[in-house]
Formats: C-alpha cells, structure tokens, sequence
C-alpha cells in the first residue's frame, strides 16, 4: 500500500514538472525517430531549450533556421506538451504541400505513441493528418492554400517552411484573425531570398517595429558541426543551395534572376543619392546632367498611372555604360510620353526607346504627334534592329515593316532578360538607383519566367533591359554596317574600273549610241 502510494505521489510529481516545463517534459519522456539509430529519447542542445523558452514566453515567433536543427522536432514537441496540459488547443500546421505538413503531425503522433500510459492522453482519433485527443486538445495539418486557418479559433499556427508558401500574405491576413483571443504563431523556415513575407516579417522584428519576437539559428550554433561539414554541403548541394539552407542569408538565397550577391555589391559600392529630384512628384532622379559630347539611350515601360504599376524611364550613357538619371512614378500616359520627349531632347536628342505594349501605344503616339526625330524603330518580324538610321523614308518596303518602339514578346523576352543578366554578372554597367537594386532584390523566377515577386514592380528593372538589349545590339549593328562599308570601299580601290574613261564623249549623258553612230538625244526636251 505504501509502495503504491509513494509511485502515485511520485507520478504526481512528474506529472506537475512536465505540465509546468516543457524542456523537462520533452527531455524526460520524448522519444524521436532517428533515420539511423531509430527511436532515440530527444536530447535537447542548449540553442534548443532557449528556443523552447521563447516559444513559452512569447506569442509570436519568427525562427530563421539552419537546415537539420531540429526545429520541426522540436515544435511538434511543444504541440504535443500544449494538447497534452492543456485542454481544447487547436492546433493547425500550414507548409508548402500537405506532405509536408504531415510529417511535423507524424512527428507529433511518433511521441505522443510512446509515452508513458500515465501521461498519454486519451485519443478520439488519429491519422496520418490529425491526432485529437478527447480532452478536446488537436493537431492536424493542411496545405497551403488561400482559405487555410480561415474561420479556425486556434491556439498555436504553425506555418512550416514559411519563406517557400505561396500567398502566405493572404493566409495570415486570414489566420491572424484566428489568433487574436491569445493564439500563438510559430513561423519557421530557411531563408528564400527577400521581399516576401517571411522576409518582411523577420526585418521588422529584428527593427522592432512588431511583436514579434526574432530566433536566429545558423549553422556554427549546432555544437557537433565545424568547419568540414560546411564545406561537405557545398560539395553536396552546391555554393548557393548550401548558402541558403546553411548560412541564414536572405541575400544568397532564393531565384533572383541576378545573383544575390552581385545585387548587395552593387547597393554598397555604386549607389549614392541623385543631385536632383525633379518633377510635380520629385520622381525623378538625375546623378549627371547632359554632356554635349556624349550620346544617351532613353529606354521607357509605360503604365496607365492609376493602376500599381508605375511608369519608368533611365537615362543611360551609351559609351560609358553608365545610369544618369531615371524616372519611376504614376502619371498618365500623354503626360509620359511628353516627358520622355522633354528628358531624350535634353540629353542631346538621346535614342528615345518606348516598350509598344498595349499602354504603350498612347505615349509613342504623343511622341509621334511631338515629331520628335530619333524614336526607336523596330522590325514586326523582329529580323533586325537599326537604331543606326532611323525612318524617314515611310514608303520603302522595309520601312513599311518596321513599328514604333520596342516589341516585348515571347522571342525577346529571354533575349532581353539575359542580357541584363550579363551586364551584372560581367558587371558592365554603372547603376546610382536604389530604388533599382530594391526591384532587382524581388525580381525572381516564377514557374520559369522572370518577374517581380507577387505584390512588387519591376518596371524600373524591365525598362533597363530593354535599354541594355537595345544598346548592345544597336552598337554591334552600327559596328558590322562600318565593317562592310570599308569592305565595300577597299573592293573598289583594289579593282580597275570595268569602264574604259577613254572613249569620247565619256561625260556627255545626252548622246548615245544609235547603229553606229553617236545621237543627240535633246531634242527629246526642246
């Protein structure tokens, strides 16, 4: 009788220090599945135990992880000691695909399966998306989508993986309101380049500016991992996917088309701030007034300016590969066109190139109205591009074929974003504009096409393009027609005239040769 009253007090005793800690619960009576020992109890590191701490002491965490941390463990160990403890918490995991939801609940169900009888809850139902205990206390996991977490009263929102869920923005717009009578949120993830939520959300913490409390966990954390095994993940999974699933940078991680670290060079060694902001709206933005002896590109993506897109133009020195000035801001489209007209007269009556999308039409009509004399032509078929000699000639066939402004379709596209690529990359180009390098930063690949991340612009970033294609091609263009025209010159200084100038009357274009004698054909104009 004594014995058994003693194990009661004493499972008492346990059962109070495990409801009270969860570092103690977890480290006592969790048990993990290990891929190569198997069930193995859950040691906890010490950056693990802090961690469960914060997850105690604060309603909203935001963790910027290493990859293999053991942070999805560890938050199905925290799920499982809240449904345990607590009665009727409603628990909801959101990732990416429902498989990967499930395995942070299969984690959950693996240590729930091996507790002991005296502290394992009592289950209503249990699968391979759900456990629910008849304490009212649940678990379950679901994929991303744009109604997931709506209309849920939950207690802890776990969103798995977070940085890589598509319209997280309209999920947590959703589930937040979920979560205002107390519930807590845990969002967890390697880092997917920037200007996303998870991004956002991760640099107002660390600001200050919400109430999230920030979890930064790099890879050197981890107590059993140098140097060796870092340089082991570049071998295995590459220098980028490595930096990004290893070293905590937003910067080196993620599908910017440009790499992330050309970006960050660029904003910290070439930007600087314009020496003038002109304009109704100060929007744009001059580094270099016009020099009278160098030639410009005026390169322009139009928007109808009420709309989110904006209007943009830069002002590019053709030589020296350089931005001197741009311009980014909402303006109806005839009141762009006059301005481009203004901006590409003012730098020497610059190359003036207007993307001819559907919006584009109404600003290259204004610059037609205008007369102005170097508008950018392009072929229809797109077979060729001569900026060396602009139309005058409307009637010539050729002529005929070509259209005002710079045709963005499925064969130039790739042309054109590639050669942005290039510049960057062989660093050709001279950029001044942060408002450039902050559309670069969210101008990623999505589904295999290059575009600024869902809620940004990237009219400043297209609009350098199409200058940098239309430049490059312009300048090797204007380069081969030189070439041939010295050909041409040195054949017929190489050759003897085919004409013999010794005959009589050689300049004498009114007399011909009519049987065998010479007529005087005046008489065709007396």
């Amino acid at each position: 009788m004594s014995n058994s009253k003693d194990l009661k007090k004493l499972i008492r005793s346990e059962y109070v220090k495990c409801a009270k800690d969860p570092v103690y619960f977890m480290k006592k009576y969790c048990m993990i599945q290990h891929p190569i020992k198997g069930k193995i109890p859950f040691h906890l590191w010490d950056f693990q135990e802090k961690t469960l701490n914060d997850f105690k002491g604060h309603k909203l965490n935001v963790i910027l992880k290493a990859r293999q941390l053991g942070m999805s463990t560890l938050t199905a160990g925290y799920s499982l000691w809240m449904m345990t403890f607590h009665e009727d918490k409603n628990i909801l995991v959101i990732a990416t695909k429902q498989d990967t939801a499930k395995n942070l609940v299969t984690k959950v169900r693996v240590m729930h399966a091996n507790l002991p009888t005296w502290l394992k809850q009592s289950c209503v139902e249990d699968n391979k998306l759900s456990l629910r205990y008849r304490n009212g206390s649940q678990v379950k996991a679901v994929a991303s989508s744009d109604e997931a977490g709506r209309s849920e009263a939950l207690s802890l929102l776990v969103l798995d993986e977070a940085a890589f869920i598509d319209n997280i923005d309209t999920i947590w717009a959703a589930a937040s309101q979920t979560l205002s009578t107390g519930g807590q949120c845990i969002a967890l993830s390697t880092p997917n380049g920037v200007g996303n939520w998870f991004h956002k959300t991760w640099i107002e913490a660390e600001d200050g500016l919400s109430g999230w409390n920030f979890i930064k966990l790099h890879w050197t954390i981890h107590p059993e991992r140098g140097e060796e095994w870092r340089q082991k993940q570049d071998t295995l999974l590459g220098p980028s996917l490595a930096a990004q699933e290893c070293d905590c940078s937003f910067i080196t991680s993620g599908q910017t088309v440009i790499d992330g670290m050309i970006i960050e060079e660029y904003r910290e060694t070439q930007i600087k701030e314009p020496i003038e902001r002109r304009g109704f709206d100060s929007n744009m933005w001059i580094w270099e007034y016009p020099d009278y002896s160098k030639d410009y590109i005026v390169s322009a993506d139009v928007s109808r300016g009420d709309g989110s897109d904006f209007s943009a133009f830069h002002v590019l020195d053709i030589e020296q590969m350089k931005q001197v000035a741009e311009y980014r801001g909402k303006i109806g489209t005839k009141d762009f066109g006059n301005m481009c007209v203004s901006v590409a007269t003012e730098y020497n009556k610059a190359l003036l190139i207007v993307e001819n999308n559907n919006i584009g039409w109404s600003a290259i009509q204004t610059i037609i109205d205008s007369e102005y004399p170097n508008l950018f032509y392009t072929s229809k078929d797109l077979t060729y591009v001569d900026t060396a000699r602009q139309i005058t000639n409307r009637y010539r066939s050729a002529d005929r074929n070509m259209v005002p402004g710079f045709s963005m379709t499925q064969k130039t596209r790739p042309l054109v974003i590639a050669k942005l690529d290039e510049y960057f990359r062989e660093k050709s180009v001279n950029i001044s504009s942060q408002r450039l390098i902050d559309e670069l930063f969210v101008f990623i690949y999505k589904n295999g096409k290059a575009t600024a991340m869902s809620g940004y612009n990237d009219d400043l970033v297209m609009s350098l393009a199409i200058g940098l294609w239309v430049r490059d091609t312009a300048l090797r263009l204007r380069a081969e027609g030189i070439e041939l025209t010295k050909r041409s010159l040195d054949y017929f200084q190489s050759h003897q005239a085919i004409y013999d100038t010794d005959v009589e009357n050689e300049n004498d274009s009114w007399k011909m040769d009519v049987g065998k004698e010479k007529e005087d054909l005046t008489w065709l104009i007396k």
